[in-house]
Parts: structure tokens; C-alpha cells; sequence
């Protein structure tokens, strides 16, 4: 069979490691950091010095912040004319019957 190559071998070294190539005790987390502690009772406490806060700007009408996205670019998504919504049943079984052609 093929084997890789020196410089490719190498390379898959440096990957980051998954929780499928390592073993049982091994938890990547999701870089969110605890927002407290745990008792010897299994109680969390929250320290409220770690919990984000943010700070909102009084007078929001002269605040310079700008929105991410510029406010003359157009919805593409999301205008549900005629639904109860993205979730509505009716319209699901509607789309289906026409792009499936059969009860």
C-alpha cells in the first residue's frame, strides 16, 4: 500500500489533537473558561468576578459604535411571506410534495 511522504508525515504531526486520536481522559473544551468553582458538596458557585459583563453606552443615539453589518445591505433570508415562520408545518409539507412529487 501507499505510505505519505516525509514532509506530509511531518505535517500531520502539527494538526491539532481531536478527542478521536486521543484517548479516554482527554477534553478539548470549548475556551470558555469557568465562571466559578465547585463545593466539596457538588454545589457550583458562581464568582461573580469572572462572569463577563457588558457595558452598554447611555445615550445610544450618539454612540460612534457601528453594527457588523451595514444597515443598507438587504435581507437574503428570513422573509417568510405567507408562513407562521422557518418552522411552520404547513409550509414544510408544502415545499416537500413540490420538490418530491408524491404524497
Amino acid at each position: 500500500m501507499f505510505k505519505p511522504t516525509a514532509p506530509l508525515q511531518r505535517n500531520l504531526r502539527r494538526l491539532a489533537l481531536t478527542t478521536k486520536m486521543a484517548g479516554k481522559d482527554y477534553y478539548k473544551g470549548t475556551r470558555s473558561g469557568s465562571m466559578g468553582d465547585h463545593t466539596k458538596h457538588g454545589r457550583y458557585l458562581i464568582n461573580w468576578n469572572k462572569v463577563r459583563t457588558y457595558r452598554v453606552p447611555e445615550d445610544l443615539s450618539r454612540c460612534t459604535l457601528t453594527p457588523f453589518v451595514a444597515t443598507r445591505v438587504e435581507r437574503a433570508k428570513g422573509k417568510f411571506t405567507g408562513t407562521r415562520g422557518p418552522i411552520d408545518g404547513a409550509a414544510y409539507l408544502e415545499r416537500w410534495k413540490m420538490e418530491n412529487g408524491r404524497d
